[in-house]
């Protein structure tokens, strides 16, 4: 019975020179999160029972990333067959399905590669199986030549083609899938009589068959193996996935008003009866329940929306925002590491920082919770049912009661009780025919100059 273990092998050790980037380009993100981590994620739900990232030297930032996963380290980097074998001491003795992936090619999807399974698990027992695809150009891209039975013949790359293989439009994306009891004596055998001097992955094919064994190639969107190498790929790559990422939160019940100009992340949770006005933007860690709404131009991070909340338009929810039930955050209102209580209302022109703020509280515009002293943050405690009046600077650390009252433009420095009142103002003063003496004071000033 064939063993129905799978291992995967994610090939990271590219230095991605193209990206011209300090930053690694499998750390490069799309959805805000890195790639390399869509690739771990998407192989994660195949539930292998091995995973091994082949890492380059001197990328230590992506093993950080990658961890707890297992890492090997290819050096130095002498193609893509060497690349697979660096995890050698992993697979050594591994019987089970091996999956060979990339960590540049983050569109992948979870049916594609079980299907690619399914495929080598097959009653021919395909020891290789190739993922293939039909872009629109096929380029430069290697040829897959298919013979009559549908197997596998060869991987041709596109400057060793005849004219004849060239007009093929099935092409080689790199992703394939091995028979275990096969995987580290094919690999052995690849040589490196190339340009390059280099072991190519491409060459399992050939291999195989001249040890009588069979190969098979399926099918994938190009979107799907699209490969991430220039900035533009990455600006590519992004649209295709928050396209995905739009389709899958509409399906799950959720409305978008212009799809379009919606922003996901990765990790974005949305609920059932959500609505979502146009252009708006989901940092990571973003959690919304049902029925809420937001509306135009918000930026959220960091932040968890609670049932039937509305928020914006033009809000911003930074980090620890925490936004309970039925709560409102209006135009221009800033919530950061905060909690906003059930019922409660701060309707425009607000910051609130560091803030925890009871239920059924009114927030009055212009209000600022003054939560820095150029050293450290503090926290600002307002209760239930209080009412903060429009202009207001709450100073911390502070604490207005249950049911206090805030004039609309105190300054409020010290603590506020239960049911009380505070008026915290300048007295006013009037001088008469002041406004007048002032223009002309100015004026004479003006004319001297």
């Amino acid at each position: 019975m064939t063993s129905q273990k799978t291992a995967v092998v994610i090939l990271a050790a590219g230095q991605g020179t193209r990206m011209k980037s300090s930053l690694p380009k499998v750390l490069h993100p799309i959805g805000n999160r890195a790639m390399v981590l869509h690739v771990l994620d998407i192989v994660g739900n195949v539930a292998p029972d091995l995973t091994v990232v082949v890492l380059g030297d001197g990328m230590d930032p992506v093993r950080d990333v990658v961890a707890p996963a297992q890492v090997a380290v290819q050096s130095p980097p002498l193609g893509t067959a060497h690349a697979v074998l660096a995890a050698r001491d992993a697979l050594e003795g591994f019987d089970g399905d091996v999956i060979v992936a990339f960590a540049d090619t983050p569109l992948i999807t979870q049916e594609t590669l079980q299907h690619l399974l399914d495929r080598r698990r097959a009653d021919d027992d395909p020891a290789v199986v190739v993922l293939g695809f039909r872009p629109d150009d096929p380029a430069q891209y290697g040829r897959l030549v298919v013979g009559k039975k549908g197997r596998l013949k060869a991987i041709v790359e596109y400057n060793d083609a005849s004219p004849e293989e060239r007009t093929i439009n099935l092409c080689n994306s790199g992703l394939m899938a091995i028979d275990g009891k096969h995987c580290l004596k094919l690999l052995d055998a690849i040589g490196n009589e190339n340009a390059k001097q280099e072991y190519y992955l491409t060459d399992i094919v050939e291999i195989a068959r001249a040890q009588g064994l069979t190969c098979a190639v399926i099918e994938a969107s190009p979107e799907e193996v699209m490969g991430v190498n220039t900035r533009n790929d990455l600006a590519v790559a992004e649209g295709i996935f928050q396209a995905r990422r739009r389709r899958a939160v509409m399906a799950a019940g959720a409305t978008m008003i212009d799809p379009d100009t919606v922003y996901l992340s990765a990790d974005t949770q949305i609920g059932r009866d959500v609505t979502v006005g146009p252009n708006v933007v989901f940092g990571s860690g973003v959690t919304v329940e049902d029925g809420v709404t937001i509306e135009a131009f918000c930026h959220l991070e960091g932040a968890h929306i609670a049932s039937g909340a509305k928020i914006g338009p033009y809000a911003r929810l930074r980090p620890g925002a925490d936004i309970r039930e039925d709560a409102k955050i209006g135009n221009f209102v800033e919530v950061k590491k905060s909690v906003v209580g059930k019922g409660s209302k701060a309707s425009h022109l607000t910051y609130i920082g560091d803030a925890q703020v009871g239920e059924e509280v009114n927030i009055g515009a212009g209000t600022i919770t003054v939560n820095y002293d150029g050293f450290n943050k503090h926290v600002t405690q307002i209760g239930d049912g209080a009412f903060i009046g429009s202009n207001t600077s709450l100073v911390a650390p502070i604490k207005i009661g249950d049911g206090g009252f805030v004039a609309a433009g105190s300054t409020v420095t010290a603590d506020v009780e239960e049911d009380a009142m505070v008026v915290e103002r300048s007295q006013r003063r009037d001088i008469a025919k002041g406004a007048a003496r002032f223009r002309a004071k100015n004026a004479r000033k003006a004319g001297k100059d």
